[in-house]
């Protein structure tokens, strides 16, 4: 890639490892090297990468709680010509890491954005878990308190897609503890630890076992997680608390009889089913 050019007046997004070194792409070395200024979540921390394949280049931090004083400054050099990469201490921008509103602004202003693509630890820990992956959610971290986090979790428990999660392996303990009294002791988990470095850690198994597992290994209780949960099934016969809420809403405009007709097309649930539930919710 000695030969790419970046463009002036342009803002790249881009990706830098979670861990492993190696995972840094060519392209993003040619725009890191040549780009007038690179905006990062942590200087020091890019200063480590930086170093590592000895790239000279100013810095400028930019991170949550600076980021809406930073994005004119960063929007001004950018319309004056000069060429910009942001970068998050690991992994792709914006993706739980700060650069939303940044992005948000220049795309107000006509101001050209280009991604680089490389890691990202959520993709990656997905590509390995064994769940399904044509549709999933990614939720970001979950709320370091148990009651914000158990509403989060509850929130999702009828959530039929792979979930996938940021969380500190400090608390996994009680973050799987939170995931059985919300979702179930069998709900089926996948705990990746370390991604690309050398402690990498991937295991799964039901949230109940998955507690006995990290109470037992202290050393998982160390470093950076992804949190994969797999989807909600519904057992047979067993009607969803979004089915339920649906009958309600209708309950409220039709009789039962037809309200119950409509839903059991919408979700292909029986409506004898749904009509004991009608009667119930009607009383």
């Amino acid at each position: 890639m000695s030969d790419f050019k970046i463009n002036a007046g342009t803002l790249y997004i881009v990706a830098t490892p979670i861990g492993n070194l190696g995972d840094i792409t060519a392209r993003a070395l040619a725009v890191l090297t040549q780009v007038d200024v690179i905006a990062c979540e942590d200087t020091r921390h890019t200063q480590k990468l930086l170093s590592a394949f000895a790239i000279k280049n100013k810095t400028l931090s930019m991170h949550d709680h600076n980021e809406r004083q930073r994005q004119d400054y960063i929007a001004q050099l950018l319309q004056e010509g000069q060429s910009i990469a942001l970068v998050s201490d690991a992994g792709t921008p914006l993706i739980s890491d700060p650069g939303f509103h940044l992005v948000r602004h220049c795309r107000s202003l006509g101001l050209p954005i280009s991604p680089l693509p490389g890691a990202c630890a959520a993709i990656a820990a997905l590509s390995v878990a064994g769940l399904p992956t044509d549709r999933f959610s990614f939720e970001g971290f979950l709320p370091s308190k148990s009651g914000a986090r158990q509403s989060t979790l509850l929130a999702l428990a009828d959530e039929p897609r792979t979930m996938v999660f940021y969380d500190a392996p400090r608390r996994a303990i009680d973050t799987i503890k939170d995931i059985v009294s919300t979702m179930g002791r069998e709900r089926y988990i996948v705990i990746a630890r370390e991604l690309t470095k050398t402690f990498e850690t991937i295991y799964s198994d039901t949230a109940e076992n998955l507690v006995t597992w990290l109470e037992e290994d202290a050393n998982q209780l160390k470093g950076e997680m992804v949190l994969i949960i797999e989807g909600y099934k519904a057992k047979p016969d067993e009607i969803s608390a979004e089915v339920i809420n649906t009958l309600t809403l209708l309950l409220a405009e039709m009789k039962p009889k037809k309200a119950c007709a409509i839903v059991a097309e919408i979700y292909k649930v029986k409506k004898n089913a749904l009509y004991e539930i009608a009667l119930s919710l009607k009383v």
